[in-house]
């Protein structure tokens, strides 16, 4: 079953709590998304420790409910 776009933010935001996000719907199936998300969190990390804390953020529906996420993240200074 396919997550909503609103529940993706929801998981992020419980992890990362001032992230700006911003996710688009790539072939508008609810399944292959690209998410550009900027928060203070990712100040100083490596573009790698960004993105693990996202996918960690995502509670294991990576490749299981949510098929295909492309991530985009930014320091928000």
């Amino acid at each position: 079953m396919p997550i909503p776009i609103k529940d993706i933010k929801k998981l992020i935001i419980e992890s990362i709590p001032d992230a700006i996000i911003e996710i688009n719907d790539l072939m508008g199936d609810n399944n292959h998304y690209s998410a550009k998300i900027k928060s203070k969190v990712f100040n100083g990390l490596s573009k790698i420790e960004q993105h693990k804390l996202v996918y960690k953020s995502l509670k294991g529906k990576m490749g299981n409910e949510l098929h295909a996420l492309s991530i985009t993240t930014e320091e928000n200074k």
